[in-house]
């Protein structure tokens, strides 16, 4: 069976990615490890918490990580999935309690142990696996894959006009990741304006599964299609995580290209920007596979299968 690790802030659609991996039957999920993000670390936690009960794998444990980026204060996107990240539709989540230990010493301690067989699926902001790459550099190199939901591939941003949450909530976490010689896809927010919308019809379609897990996961979109309205003009949600753990469970869904990737830190206009030199005008000789396409074909029936 595929070892995996997921890092993820959980809010609606990592939650919707955390079914997906909850119920593949091949994967064995050593762990699941929660940072700050879309929103607060404790309420993560328990939104990790609740949909690993939803899906009946409380086999699988969740260590609660860092509560705030390297060296910026905590923003978070709960304006975009609701204040507790669930749409706000008034689930019970509270009083669950994370598995004892802290992410950062598990990270390392299962890649260690299991040298050349883990597969890392990143969610959310990268400050649990830059701080575990400080304290030992050498898991870069024992990760077979890491699967990451952030940047963008055209340079087109979903919090910034150049830059995605993930990387733009702590470019600092970001730049340590990407220079860590570690083997990335990166699957941007550009992949997911192509493939991971959901339209009304889509969403009825999704409803018509008729399951508790289905119902939850159309259910607590609630506040991020209100965004997504605004934003895009579009009445529906998207699914960006949702589409990166699609690409980590069937990797042949998608076509990626070689390229460096360069991360803007700090502040201004800039911050959190994914440059994809194409050129090597850097010279940086490490490359990442960036997403060019995927199989939204795949992902629908991944995406469905696990609801059912």
């Amino acid at each position: 069976m595929r070892k995996f690790i997921i890092d993820s802030d959980t809010a609606s659609d990592d939650a919707v990615a955390l079914i997906m991996a909850f119920m593949q039957k091949d994967l064995d999920i050593l762990a699941v490890t929660v940072v700050a993000g879309n929103v607060p670390l404790e309420m993560a936690v328990q939104n990790a918490l609740y949909t690993r009960e939803l899906c009946q794998a409380e086999s699988i444990p969740v260590y609660a990580g860092l509560a705030k980026p390297l060296l910026r204060k905590l923003e978070t996107a709960q304006d975009v999935h609701g204040k507790d990240g669930l749409g706000d539709i008034g689930l019970p989540l509270s009083g669950r309690e994370a598995d004892d230990g802290h992410a950062v010493d598990v990270l390392i301690d299962l890649i260690h142990r299991h040298a050349g067989e883990i597969e890392l699926v990143t969610l959310g902001p990268l400050s649990n696996i830059a701080v575990a790459l400080l304290r030992d550099p050498s898991i870069a190199n024992e990760i077979k894959q890491c699967y990451m939901m952030g940047g963008s591939g055209n340079h087109i941003g979903n919090v910034s006009p150049i830059a995605e949450f993930n990387i733009w909530a702590d470019p600092e976490a970001a730049r340590i990741v990407f220079d860590s010689g570690m083997p990335i896809t990166m699957v941007g927010i550009d992949a997911n304006v192509r493939y991971a919308f959901f339209d009304q019809v889509d969403i009825q379609d999704m409803l018509a599964i008729g399951t508790e897990r289905a119902t939850f996961a159309v259910n607590i979109q609630g506040t991020l299609n209100r965004y997504i309205q605004g934003l895009y003009d579009f009445d529906g949600f998207d699914l960006p995580d949702p589409l990166t753990m699609a690409v980590a469970i069937d990797p042949g869904c998608c076509r990626s290209e070689a390229h460096a990737v360069e991360v803007i830190t700090g502040d201004g206009l800039g911050r959190g920007m994914t440059i994809i030199d194409k050129k090597q005008y850097y010279g940086r000789e490490h490359k990442i596979n960036v997403a060019m396409e995927v199989s939204r074909a795949r992902f629908l029936e991944i995406l469905y299968g696990a609801l059912r």
